[in-house]
């Protein structure tokens, strides 16, 4: 049987580490490491280039009531 569910584990040390990986060999639980979970770099450079953008006066605040005009 084959599921969608995705878990995700978050092991504070070593010992957590060792652990899970043992619990899940041990019940044949296919599983991969992750080590590098960073952003893409472009995706941090646009949203560093909205943050200077604003801070040089190219956005503008917009204030609740017309962000709801812009859902109706």
């Amino acid at each position: 049987m084959k599921t969608n569910n995705i878990y995700i584990a978050q092991p504070a040390n070593n010992e957590q580490v060792t652990a899970l990986e043992a619990f899940m060999k041990a019940l044949k639980i296919k599983f991969e490491v992750k080590k590098d979970l960073s952003y893409d770099p472009d995706f941090v450079d646009k949203i560093l280039q909205g943050d200077t953008d604003f801070e040089t006066g190219k956005g503008r605040k917009v204030s609740l009531d017309e962000l709801n005009k812009l859902w109706k």
